[in-house]
């Protein structure tokens, strides 16, 4: 009969058959031990502690053959045969979007699927050229196949409480090419390199089942009639006959915003965090996490999660890159904007992270700005540090050590960020207030950890596409747009999500909940 069972392996002992270590554990004597199958795995390299891993395993005796791990199934209701299917849209082809795909095609309905950006591949060519200053404002890093998480990262862990949602959105990934590892690791990563070709295989299976995508193709707004979504407009005039409208756009979608607004679709402002890219040589934050062990060969680029407060506001590190690489992700061609990523390997020169601080609400202006305050504040900020850097999106940039001290770096060390960054005073690009808790945080951080505070260290402004600054409302039970039947707000750009898994669960939600209300 197999058994469960926890043991902690040191770096040293890596290399080492698990059988004695599980045979101890267990209290068996070592031929008693047959198969041995990893169900987690997570780091443990906290300061005083030998580092090495915690491993959950699943043990099965000698001579017992283990039953081949089963992927969760959610139990979803299927469109009754021979009903008349309704006609689905789904605008945007980020995780939302395409888990509202999957779980649709997986009840018996497909639809299609409308993107203003490019699939994958082609979409490579326009990042290049973003590398270099020119910006096509349709297909970028946050427009695309895929959504933002395509090209920045691939980071797959999670808040979310729904642990079996999680499993399956693993195991869906696993199933089109996904790294197994995914669903064992505590912090799961797939790779800007990796996760494109597990998108592509999606979207392959999608229309082997009928999907219908429509790429380069610009939603401009909705046909509603009596309360009810009747079609979805495109720019150039066409419509799309739609019953269910899946609206999953991603937290930089503005023009989408500014219709939904003019059009009357509910929504508030929601708060969002704004700052900066930190980065240091990944030599430095393996000393700071791993200490006199930094150089071992089996432990990974060192991550960190940093937190300070500055009176109410919180003053943290955001979608920390080990081993990666800061990129532009404008999506306007006035404005710098920048966010990290890193490759499967992390095998970059350099850590980042968004360092970044709490926004209210109340901080985007007074009520008389409108619902779209924050989108302005966002677009003031990108355009200040899009002019400091002269254009072609360099970025605007100084020592961390310069930071703190109230003046201007004279001269800037080595970056990952390819447009290139030039010297700026970050005090002159954001609001005062946004500018002195930043101060504030790093200065407690410093005092916490004095290695962050290296010569080499620096701050890329800005990282102020966080999340989105509205939340498209809906009813917490069917998801539904209030005053709007059949719209169904999904994912970051309607402020329920924030990340590549939180975003697919939900969209999966908002699926099976429009035929749960129909069948």
């Amino acid at each position: 009969m197999s058994e469960n069972v926890s043991v902690f392996v040191p770096l040293d002992g890596l290399s080492a058959p698990l059988q004695p270590r599980v045979a101890f554990a267990l209290g068996w004597p070592v031929q008693r031990v047959g198969d041995v199958r990893v169900l987690r795995r997570s780091l443990d390299a906290r300061k005083g502690r030998t580092p090495g891993f915690h491993l959950e395993l699943l043990v099965g005796e000698a001579g017992e053959v283990l039953a081949s791990p089963v992927p969760p199934v959610a139990a979803l209701p299927h469109w009754p045969q021979g009903r008349p299917r309704p006609n689905i849209v789904i605008v945007g082809s980020g995780p939302a979007g395409t888990w509202a795909a999957l779980n649709f095609a997986r009840m018996g309905i497909v639809g299609t699927v409308v993107e203003q950006g490019k699939p994958v591949q082609p979409r490579r060519h326009d990042l290049a050229k973003l590398q270099r200053g020119t910006l096509d404002p349709a297909s970028n890093y946050c427009f695309g196949e895929g959504g933002a998480g395509t090209y920045s990262d691939g980071k797959l862990y999670t808040r979310a409480k729904d642990r079996e949602g999680v499993a399956r959105v693993l195991a869906d990934l696993t199933l089109f090419g996904a790294p197994a590892e995914i669903e064992v690791e505590s912090r799961p990563h797939v790779g800007s390199n990796r996760l494109p070709k597990v998108l592509t295989a999606l979207r392959e299976h999608l229309e082997s089942q009928g999907v219908t995508y429509r790429f380069s193709s610009t939603v401009s707004g909705l046909r509603i009639e009596r309360g009810q979504v009747r079609a979805v407009r495109l720019a150039g005039g066409d419509e799309l006959p739609a019953d269910i409208v899946i609206l999953a756009t991603g937290h930089s979608a503005r023009s989408v915003y500014e219709w939904c607004n003019t059009a009357g679709i509910a929504m508030e402002r929601k708060p969002l965090a704004i700052g900066v890219r930190m980065e240091h040589p990944q030599p430095l934050i393996n000393r700071l996490q791993y200490g006199s062990a930094a150089e071992h060969p089996a432990l990974p680029p060192a991550f960190y999660e940093l937190k300070a407060r500055s009176g109410w506001r919180g003053v943290y590190s955001f979608c920390m890159c080990p081993g990666g690489w800061i990129v532009p992700a404008a999506t306007e061609p006035d404005g710098v904007v920048v966010n990290g990523m890193s490759l499967s390997r992390r095998d970059s020169p350099f850590a980042n992270s968004g360092l970044v601080v709490s926004v209210s609400a109340e901080d985007m202006g007074p009520d008389s700005e409108g619902v779209l305050a924050g989108v302005n504040l966002q677009r003031q900020i990108e355009q200040a540090i899009f002019t400091a850097g002269g254009g072609r999106f360099v970025a605007g940039a100084e020592r961390l050590t310069d930071f703190l001290a109230g003046k201007t770096s004279q001269s800037l060390p080595a970056t990952s960020y390819h447009p290139g960054i030039a010297p700026a005073s970050l005090r002159e690009l954001f609001p005062a207030s946004i500018a002195a808790a930043l101060h504030e945080g790093l200065e407690a951080l410093g005092r916490r950890h004095p290695i962050l505070l290296s010569p080499d260290a620096l701050l890329i402004a800005g990282e102020t596409r966080t999340s989105s600054p509205v939340r498209l409302l809906r009813d917490p039970q069917t998801l539904e747009s209030p005053g709007v039947a059949g719209l169904y707000p999904v994912g970051e750009g309607a402020g329920y999500a924030g990340g590549i898994v939180s975003a697919a669960l939900d969209g999966a939600r908002a699926a099976e909940s429009a035929v749960r209300a129909r069948v």
